[in-house]
């Protein structure tokens, strides 16, 4: 079994800065991409940014600049750093990792219960 684990959710004032981590546990062979994406009320699930096993990063147009994306292989866990918050920014926030498990041959997606991230203005 696989398991991905947000923490670092939270309140912020509009301006703040919080720090999302995820950490992937369980029976992995080797861990591809892994990212984040969040969902806002009534509203569908959209990447964030995401960070590839050599360190590639990819950002949406919306956080460029504001949130950085890094990655620890050796604990497996992928971490957020979200500056300069707004408003907009308030979602749930998910952890992604494309994986693969001892014994499988094939790489799959797995998907943390998210974290609840609120900016207030």
């Amino acid at each position: 079994q696989v398991q991905l684990v947000e923490s670092g959710g939270g309140l912020v004032q509009a301006g703040g800065s919080l720090r999302l981590s995820c950490a992937a546990s369980g029976s992995i062979f080797s861990i591809n991409t892994m990212g984040w994406y969040r969902q806002a009320p009534g509203k569908q699930r959209e990447l964030v940014a995401t960070i590839t096993s050599g360190g590639s990063t990819n950002y949406a147009g919306s956080v460029k600049g504001r949130f950085t994306i890094s990655r620890d292989n050796a604990k497996n866990t992928v971490y957020l750093q979200m500056n300069s918050l707004k408003p907009e920014d308030t979602a749930v926030y998910y952890c992604n990792a494309n994986l693969r498990q001892l014994g499988f041959l094939l790489y799959k997606d797995y998907w943390g219960k998210g974290t609840l991230v609120t900016v207030s203005s």
